[in-house]
């Protein structure tokens, strides 16, 4: 079995669910207990600053009003995730990649707050998550698309591009791709 840690999932054209129709989702972990990932395409109604400023965070910076916070998914939507790229001394911090980190404590708030941040990021509430077989289900009845990450598309594309650029990545035209998959 091939996993899918640190690719993104695509979302095909005939996907219905309201939540993930036209998305792209980072998958952070994925093993033969299941998966998780951290939706990039839909933005909450706040930005970095509304947030941090609502907890009580001193000092933000206000350059963080143009961050958007992202629906990570629909799991533990009241729970934090910073994807980041690498920066040393924060708690709680899961290297994924050598380009990427995870980061749920509060010490990473603070340091985005200050503008100490690490270079690249994204901030999340909740996450995608699947059980033990179920992505690789959702795969088999054509409901993504797979792609290996990159910080290109992860930090540099806006939201409301990435679901077309992940597309293009991979050299294909969404719109002409077929609705079922082929069996043989």
């Amino acid at each position: 079995m091939s996993y899918l840690q640190n690719h993104l999932l695509i979302a095909m054209p005939t996907m219905e669910d309201n939540f993930f129709a036209r998305s792209v989702i980072y998958v952070c972990e994925h093993n033969a207990k299941g998966a998780m990932g951290l939706t990039l395409t839909v933005p909450l109604d706040m930005d970095l600053h509304h947030l941090l400023t609502q907890m009580k965070i001193e000092d933000v910076n206000l350059e963080l009003s143009h961050q958007p916070v992202l629906a990570g998914g629909p799991v533990n939507t009241d729970r934090g995730f910073v994807l980041h790229t690498p920066r040393l001394g924060l708690h709680s911090s899961l290297q994924l990649t050598d380009d990427l980190m995870i980061t749920t404590s509060l010490d990473i708030l603070k340091e985005l707050a200050t503008g100490n941040a690490p270079e690249q990021f994204l901030v999340a509430l909740g996450y995608a998550g699947w059980e033990a077989g179920q992505l690789e289900q959702e795969l088999l009845d054509n409901s993504w698309l797979t792609l290996p990450a990159t910080t290109e598309l992860l930090f540099n594309t806006p939201w409301q591009d990435k679901w077309l650029a992940a597309t293009h990545a991979m050299g294909i035209d969404i719109w002409r791709v077929a609705p079922q998959a082929g069996h043989a």
